[in-house]
């Protein structure tokens, strides 16, 4: 380690980390895993362009949905008097906006992917509502595990974003990721190594985990 290096800082930084992306991550799962079985299970007007948003949305640059984020948030936009701009807040609303069309794009194409015979095939057995959306969910588990991969990747790494919304306030909105770009910037390239060791850390440990769960799921 650094002689910079302080355990206390990095380590509030890197528990901010994890509770800005888990939160992001539970919001996403949470509105788009729902989204993303409806859009694969239902047929009705403008269903086209609603999926070719979501195709939209999972390709747009983070640093934009920041920008819009910004804007909104900001005191003169529509959501001004809630004062959530440079505050976590922000910034999970933000990462959530950036992992939301991944999501639903990964379960769409999980529910596509399954044979056109499955829901009439369940249908027969004559069980609840609820039972068959069990199922569904148990059936695409595959792909849904994909779509936690990639959202819990699309918000760990992005650093845009989060800094015009947080604004990377020490104490405060500061995260691993614009910690670092912060570091960088300043020429002291010995701390941003230490963080970026952290946050590759970070992410190793959380993908063999996905990976041991997507691994103990196919060999079922």
């Amino acid at each position: 380690m650094g002689a910079e290096w302080q355990a206390g800082p990095v380590a509030e930084i890197t528990l901010r980390t994890l509770c800005v992306c888990g939160a992001a991550l539970v919001l996403a799962l949470s509105v788009g895993v729902p989204i993303g079985i409806v859009l694969g299970t239902r047929r009705f007007v403008s269903r086209a362009l609603v999926i070719s948003s979501v195709n939209a949305g999972m390709g747009a640059p983070p640093v934009v949905v920041g920008l819009i984020g910004a804007i909104l948030l900001a005191r003169s936009g529509p959501f001004g008097d809630w004062n959530l701009l440079y505050t976590p807040w922000a910034m999970i609303v933000t990462s959530t906006a950036i992992a939301l069309p991944l999501v639903i794009g990964l379960t769409l194409a999980a529910v596509g992917s399954l044979d056109e015979e499955w829901d009439l095939q369940v249908r027969t057995l004559g069980l609840s509502r609820l039972w068959r959306i069990w199922l569904l969910v148990r059936e695409i588990r595959m792909g849904l595990l994909a779509a936690v991969i990639a959202a819990l990747g699309g918000i760990l790494s992005e650093v845009g974003a989060v800094n015009m919304v947080g604004g990377n306030i020490e104490g405060e909105t500061r995260v691993l990721t614009t910690a670092i770009m912060m570091h960088t910037s300043m020429g002291e390239f010995e701390i941003a190594l230490d963080l970026a060791a952290v946050l590759v850390g970070l992410m190793l440990a959380i993908a063999l985990v996905l990976t041991w769960l997507q691994l103990s799921g196919r060999a079922r």
